[in-house]
């Protein structure tokens, strides 16, 4: 954990936020546009406006700093699974649970200025100090296996390839996050979520009603 309390080194923080957000901002900016390879410590620092010192007091290194990043793009998403989990199941069966998680998660990957869910599947994400997050991940994978074998009345290694569509389909805004600019998390998550209903054969009839207890308001 940093120590609270050192200075920065060029003046206030350029967000409001504080300088461990500025540091994260930067570096998610940089490893987006640049790449992760070619991003430096100097440069993270240069751009959240701090010297490369006072970088460091924050976080080791860029390794340090992509995991936070990468972990905030999952985290959320665990923790709203397993609140999920504690809610009344006869008030809001699996497919109401199924369409909130998946609306929810699809949120969270529109979120922010960059497109940290690109990162996933660069070579060094692969190495062991990115364990935490492969392990904060695959809990959101058997979280969606869960539901997925409850919507499907079954278990959760014959759900399995359904739950793997779920989450292709969910992860899919990764990709045209790419490609479209301006997408609008208020229409992408809640067809997001329909659509991962849909793969799992949910009569249009009772989608409609899912997506209104899931998420009341919302036009269907």
């Amino acid at each position: 954990m940093p120590t609270l309390g050192r200075p920065r080194a060029k003046g206030p923080s350029p967000s409001g936020l504080g300088t461990e957000q500025d540091i994260l901002a930067a570096a998610a900016h940089l490893f987006c546009a640049a790449g992760y390879g070619s991003t430096s410590t100097h440069k993270i620092a240069a751009r959240a406006g701090i010297s490369q010192a006072s970088m460091y007091h924050y976080f080791p290194g860029k390794q340090s700093i992509l995991l936070r990043l990468l972990l905030e793009t999952v985290r959320p998403s665990v923790e709203f699974a397993t609140a999920l989990t504690l809610r009344d199941h006869q008030t809001e069966p699996a497919d109401v649970r199924l369409w909130a998680l998946c609306s929810y998660d699809t949120r969270l990957l529109l979120a922010g200025r960059d497109n940290i869910g690109a990162l996933y599947l660069i070579p060094e994400v692969d190495q062991e100090a990115f364990a935490e997050f492969h392990q904060e991940r695959e809990r959101l994978y058997a979280a969606y296996r869960e539901l997925v074998a409850a919507v499907l009345e079954t278990g959760p290694e014959l759900a399995r390839p359904q739950a793997a569509l779920v989450i292709g389909l969910i992860e899919s805004v990764i990709l045209r996050r790419r490609t479209e600019a301006g997408m609008n998390p208020d229409e992408v998550a809640p067809a997001i979520a329909d659509a991962a209903l849909r793969v799992l054969r949910v009569p249009e009839r009772r989608l409609r009603t899912v997506a209104r207890v899931a998420h009341p308001g919302a036009p269907v």
